[in-house]
């Protein structure tokens, strides 16, 4: 099992947990963005960047990812295809998606997306992670990652 990291949009807060997560559990995390990222040396850490584009990254990620791997991604599209392919989808508010869950997220995705673009509501992204939202994150990767290692 490996963990992937839709690194572009991924809070600093969130890297640090997994960065941590690689090391305690000896998990390869890989980060893929865009752009150049900092990241700690060590064995169980890299990243790869991407050219420039829409979808690059998700694409590289849905590529690369084999059945039982980890995705940490707020994009629901991504989560989608990932679950698809066999992996499993954590967002960094620590819901971890399942098949059930992320049909229900996308048709939702979509009414947002169409109420925008006709303009009934106003756009704007969900807010700032709070401590909760930290806390929730580490304990489902928490569990996740002692349940893949049984």
């Amino acid at each position: 099992m490996k963990i992937w990291v839709d690194a572009d949009a991924c809070p600093k807060v969130v890297k640090e947990i997994l960065f941590r997560v690689a090391e305690r559990a000896r998990i390869q995390v890989t980060l893929v963005a865009n752009q150049s990222l900092m990241i700690p040396k060590s064995p169980f850490i890299k990243s790869i960047r991407v050219s420039s584009g829409f979808d690059v990254a998700d694409n590289y990620i849905v590529q690369e990812i084999q059945k039982d791997d980890l995705i940490i991604t707020a994009d629901i599209p991504l989560a989608a295809e990932v679950i698809e392919k066999g992996g499993h989808a954590l967002n960094p508010r620590g819901e971890l998606y399942s098949i059930e869950t992320i049909k229900q997220k996308l048709v939702m995705r979509d009414l947002m997306d169409e109420l925008r673009g006709t303009g009934e509501i106003m756009g704007g992204g969900p807010p700032p992670l709070n401590q909760r939202d930290r806390r929730e994150f580490a304990n489902q990767l928490d569990r996740f990652v002692a349940k893949s290692k049984n």
